[in-house]
C-alpha cells in the first residue's frame, strides 16, 4: 500500500511538473521543423497553450496574428454571435491554392451536379471542415486549435507542403465563442498555483448554467439542421458554399473515459446514411487509431454514441455528401483532475484533439479521390432515387409559420417553390401566398425527405438524442407529400415575409385574428401602451368575415389615443409583427357583438421565470429565447438563491421549467402558493408536475410505467431501462378549440413534441381536458409498447384555480429547441389568457 502511495504522489509531481514545464515539443510531431518567421501561440497569448484556458479574444487575436503572417492562411469574420463576438473562419491551404480558391470551390461543387462524371477527381483538393468546441466548456478543442493553426501556417517540409496542395482546410477555432469565454473564465480564476486535482473543488463545478451553451443557453450542437442561431447559420452558410468532404466535431465527455472517435454504434445508423459513409468513417478511424497508440493514448470506438439525428455537427454531413466524425475526449474540466485512469491534465486532452485534428487531415490526404468519389456518387444516387411530385406545406390563417420553415429549407439550399394556384389536397386547403412547394426531384432531395419523414420502426431502440424532427409537424401547417409537380410555381431565389394588407383607419375598432405566428408580439405592444384590448371568447361574422376563437378587439373609444394615434400606433404595429389588422365600422355582427361581455378585458402581463440551480438551462434559455428573439416581450430570471427574498407581486405570470431536485425551499414554496392565492397565474414545465403533486398545488393521478425485465441479461439491463424512456417523439392531441388555451389554432388537433414519461389520467370532466392525445397517438419516433399504450388518452396540460390565481401545467416542452413553432402559442395563451381558463 505505501509503494503505491509513493507511486501516484511521483505520478502526480511527473504530471504537475510537466504541466508548468510545457512547451510546444510535448504537442507538435516529431522531425518537422517550423517557420521562425511565423509567431507561436505563447508569444501572442503569453503562455504556452495548456498553461491556462484559451479566452475568446486571445484565441481570435492569435487567428488573426497567424492569417496576417501566414500566406497559407485567408480569414473571414461571418458575424456576431448574440453577445457581438466574431464568428471567424480561416481557409487553410498552400499559397498558390490562395490565389485561385473561388476557382477550386466552385469545381469541388460541381460534384454534386448533374454531370459530374467528367470530373477526375484524382486532381482535385479534399475540402475539410474542422471545428473546435461547439460546448464552450469542453475546451480542449479550442485550446488545440491554436496548435494545429500554428502547425499547419508554420510548418515546413514536403509533407506539411503536400497535404496543403491537396487540403483546402475551413478552420473553426470556436463554434461557440460566447459558452467558450464563459467557461475560460470560470476555470481560470479557480486555478491554484499548485493544482488540486481533487474533483470535489470548486474549479470543476462551474456555476448555473455553465459555459456548455450559448448566450440564450442552447446546446448548439442540436441546432444544424434547424438553424435557429446566429452561430449555426454562419456554419451553414459555410457548409452549403463549399460542400465539404469531411466535417470534424471537437467534444469532451466524462472526466473517467478516455477517447472516442466514430464511427459510432452500427444499428443506430439513420437509414438515408449510406453504408459506404459509414465504411469510409471506420477507415478513417484506423488514421486516428495509429495516431493515438503513437503517443500512448487510450480510446474506443463503435461502443456508443450514434449517426442518427442529423441535426448534430458530426451525423449533419452524412445526410449531405460528407462524413461527420464525432471525437469525444475525456475532459479534465479544470487544469489536472483525479480520475479512474489517473490524473488527467489539461495540456494531455488537448494533445489527444490536436493529434487527432491531424489524423484526420492525414487521412483526406491519403484517401482524397475515394472520398471525392463517394461525394459525387452520393448526389448521383439522391437524384436517381429522388421519384417524382412535391411536398406542399401552408397555413393560410398563419403565414408566418410557413415562411419561416422556408426560410429554413432555403439556408439549407432546398429548393423552394411558390404554389402556382390555390389547391385542395387530401381535405387540406392551400392558398397561394402562403403555401410553398418543394420539388422532390432536386440536388438535396435526400436532405428533405430527412426533414419530412414519418418513422416509427427503428432497428434499435436506443437514440442518443431525439428519434423524430419532422418539421411540418414542429410547425405545425397542413402538409401533403406526394402533390403533383405542375403545383410548382416560380422558383423563389429571395425569400421574402408574407405581405400583409394595409391597415384602413376607423373611428370604431380593429380586430386581430389570433392565428398569426406573432399576434402575441403585436398584443404586446398594444397591451404596452395602455390601450384597452379584449379578447373574443367564441366565434363571430363581421363585414362578411368569420373570425375565431381568441380574435382580438382594440376599441376606439375610452383610449388614451385619438383616433388618428392609435390608426397610427397600429399601423406601426402591423409592419413590425407582420400581422394583419381588420377595421371594423359597427358592433352589429353575426354572433356575439363587439359589445358582448364574451368579450373579455385583457391587461397587461408582467412575467417572470425561475432560473439557477435545480432548473434546465435547455428549457430555461428556450423560453427566454422565445421571449426576447421571438415576442421581444420582457422576462424577468428570478434565481433561485434570491425567490425567497423576491418581491413576487410585481409578476402577473411565473414560470417554472423543468427542474430537477429540490429546486426550491420550503420559503419559496410558501411564496409561490402565496402569491397564486393572490391572483398569479403560476406556469410549470415537464417535472414541474412531480413538484405541483408533492407540495399540493395541484392533485395528479400519473400512470406508470411498470414493466418487468423478462429473459434480460446483467449485460442488457441498461439498454432495456434506456428503451423505456422516450428521448423525444412527435404525438397527436386532441383540442378543443373553444378553451383559451388553444386559441389560435385552426384544426382539431396539433402534433406536440414530447421527450419525457410523464403520463397525467385525464379529467372525468371532458372540459377539463382540452388537450388530451387521441387513442393512437405516435406520429413519429420511436415510443416503447408499454409507454404507447400509457400515453393513449392522457392529457399533457392542466388547470387548476388557487385561491384568486391559477397553476397551469405542460408536460411537454412547447419551445423545444426554438425551432417547435406550432406549439409556442400555448405558452402566450397561458400567460395572456390564463384568467380566462
Amino acid at each position: 500500500m505505501k509503494n503505491f502511495i509513493y507511486i501516484i504522489a511521483f505520478l502526480f509531481s511527473f504530471q504537475v511538473s510537466a504541466q508548468e514545464n510545457l512547451d510546444l515539443s510535448y504537442y507538435l510531431p516529431e522531425n518537422v521543423t517550423y517557420n521562425q518567421d511565423i509567431s507561436t501561440p505563447q508569444e501572442v497569448l503569453g503562455y504556452v497553450p495548456g498553461t491556462w484556458h484559451v479566452t475568446h479574444d486571445l484565441l481570435i487575436n492569435y487567428m488573426r496574428t497567424l492569417a496576417d503572417e501566414s500566406p497559407r492562411i485567408s480569414i473571414e469574420n461571418r458575424g456576431t454571435t448574440y453577445e457581438g463576438r466574431p464568428l471567424l473562419l480561416l481557409t487553410i491551404t498552400s499559397e498558390e491554392n490562395q490565389k485561385k480558391l473561388e476557382e477550386i470551390r466552385k469545381n469541388h461543387l460541381e460534384l454534386t451536379l448533374p454531370g459530374s462524371g467528367q470530373i477526375n477527381t484524382a486532381e482535385m483538393p479534399i475540402v475539410v471542415y474542422q471545428g473546435f468546441s461547439i460546448h464552450g466548456n469542453e475546451a480542449s478543442g479550442s485550446n488545440a486549435a491554436l496548435l494545429a493553426a500554428y502547425h499547419l501556417a508554420a510548418g515546413q517540409g514536403a509533407k506539411i507542403e503536400n497535404l496543403l496542395e491537396n487540403t483546402v482546410i475551413l478552420f473553426d477555432p470556436s463554434l461557440n465563442p460566447d459558452g467558450l469565454q464563459r467557461f475560460a473564465y470560470w476555470a481560470n480564476i479557480h486555478k491554484s498555483e499548485n493544482l488540486n486535482p481533487d474533483p470535489q473543488d470548486r474549479e470543476f463545478d462551474e456555476v448555473w448554467p455553465g459555459g456548455r451553451t450559448n448566450h440564450y443557453w442552447f446546446d448548439m450542437n442540436r441546432d444544424w439542421l434547424p438553424v435557429q442561431l446566429p452561430e449555426s447559420r454562419a456554419r451553414i452558410a459555410t457548409f452549403h458554399k463549399w460542400q465539404p468532404n469531411i466535417l470534424t466535431d471537437h467534444h469532451e465527455m466524462g472526466s473517467n473515459s478516455t477517447f472516442f472517435f466514430q464511427p459510432g454504434i452500427p444499428e443506430r445508423t439513420h437509414p438515408l446514411t449510406p453504408q459506404i459513409n459509414q465504411d469510409l468513417t471506420k477507415e478513417i478511424g484506423t488514421y486516428h487509431a495509429a495516431a493515438l497508440d503513437k503517443i500512448g493514448s487510450f480510446y474506443y470506438t463503435e461502443e456508443n454514441y450514434d449517426d442518427f439525428y442529423y441535426g448534430k455537427g458530426s451525423t449533419f454531413p452524412d445526410i449531405n455528401g460528407g462524413i461527420g466524425i464525432l471525437f469525444e475526449q475525456g475532459s479534465s474540466r479544470g487544469h489536472v483532475q483525479e480520475t479512474d485512469n489517473g490524473l488527467l491534465t489539461f495540456p494531455f486532452t488537448i494533445r489527444n484533439q490536436f493529434t487527432t485534428a491531424l489524423s484526420t487531415l492525414e487521412a483526406a490526404q491519403n484517401m482524397r479521390s475515394k472520398i471525392l468519389d463517394f461525394q459525387r456518387n452520393f448526389y448521383n444516387n439522391a437524384r436517381n432515387s429522388a421519384g417524382k411530385g412535391a411536398y406542399i406545406f401552408g397555413n393560410s390563417k398563419d403565414p408566418n409559420s410557413a415562411y419561416h420553415l422556408a426560410e429554413i429549407l432555403k439556408r439549407q439550399q432546398v429548393e423552394v417553390h411558390e404554389l402556382v394556384e390555390d389547391l385542395q389536397a387530401d381535405g387540406k386547403s392551400y392558398k397561394k401566398g402562403t403555401a410553398y412547394v418543394i420539388p422532390k426531384n432536386q440536388r438535396q432531395h435526400r436532405l428533405v425527405e430527412a426533414m419530412f419523414e414519418k418513422r416509427t420502426k427503428f432497428a434499435d431502440s436506443l437514440f442518443y438524442d431525439i428519434s423524430a424532427w419532422s418539421f411540418p409537424y414542429a410547425f405545425n401547417l397542413d402538409f401533403n407529400d406526394n402533390v403533383a409537380l405542375k403545383s410548382a410555381g416560380n422558383k423563389i431565389d429571395s425569400l421574402h415575409k408574407p405581405e400583409m394588407a394595409p391597415v384602413s383607419k376607423s373611428e370604431y375598432g380593429y380586430l386581430m385574428e389570433w392565428h398569426n405566428y406573432y399576434a402575441p408580439k403585436a398584443l404586446n405592444m398594444i397591451l404596452k401602451e395602455d390601450l384597452r384590448a379584449q379578447v373574443a371568447m367564441q366565434p363571430f361574422e363581421a363585414a362578411g368575415k368569420m373570425y375565431d376563437y381568441g380574435t382580438i378587439l382594440i376599441p376606439i373609444q375610452n383610449q388614451e389615443l385619438n383616433s388618428t394615434e392609435l390608426f397610427e400606433l397600429v399601423t406601426k404595429i402591423s409592419k413590425e409583427a407582420n400581422i394583419e389588422f381588420n377595421a371594423v365600422t359597427t358592433g352589429l355582427t353575426k354572433g356575439i357583438s363587439l359589445g358582448s361581455n364574451e368579450f373579455r378585458a385583457l391587461k397587461p402581463q408582467k412575467v417572470a421565470m425561475i432560473v439557477g440551480e435545480g432548473i434546465t438551462p435547455y428549457d430555461a434559455g428556450e423560453i427566454w429565447h422565445l421571449f426576447d428573439q421571438r415576442y421581444e416581450m420582457l422576462l424577468t430570471k428570478l434565481d433561485t438563491r434570491n425567490l425567497g427574498r423576491a418581491n413576487l407581486n410585481k409578476y402577473t405570470d411565473i414560470i417554472l421549467p423543468n427542474s430537477w431536485g429540490n429546486a426550491l425551499g420550503k420559503t419559496e414554496i410558501d411564496n409561490l402558493k402565496d402569491w397564486v392565492r393572490n391572483g398569479g397565474t403560476l406556469i410549470g414545465y415537464k417535472n414541474a408536475a412531480n413538484f405541483f403533486k408533492q407540495n399540493d398545488f395541484m392533485k395528479l393521478e400519473f400512470l406508470e410505467n411498470d414493466v418487468k425485465p423478462k429473459n434480460v441479461t446483467f449485460e442488457e439491463r441498461r439498454d432495456f431501462r434506456g428503451a423505456q424512456g422516450i428521448g423525444g417523439a412527435i404525438f397527436r392531441a386532441k383540442q378543443d378549440r373553444s378553451h383559451p388555451v388553444n386559441f389560435g389554432y385552426v384544426n382539431n388537433e396539433i402534433p406536440l413534441f414530447r421527450d419525457t414519461t410523464i403520463f397525467v389520467k385525464a379529467d372525468s370532466t371532458s372540459y377539463n381536458n382540452p388537450i388530451q392525445y387521441t387513442a393512437n397517438p405516435l406520429i413519429s419516433g420511436y415510443i416503447s409498447d408499454p409507454n404507447l399504450k400509457l400515453i393513449a388518452n392522457t392529457v399533457p396540460f392542466k388547470k387548476v384555480s388557487m385561491g384568486r390565481g391559477n397553476v397551469i401545467l405542460f408536460t411537454d416542452n412547447t419551445n423545444f429547441r426554438a425551432f417547435w413553432y406550432g406549439t409556442n402559442k400555448l405558452l402566450m395563451n397561458a400567460i395572456f389568457f390564463g384568467d380566462e381558463m
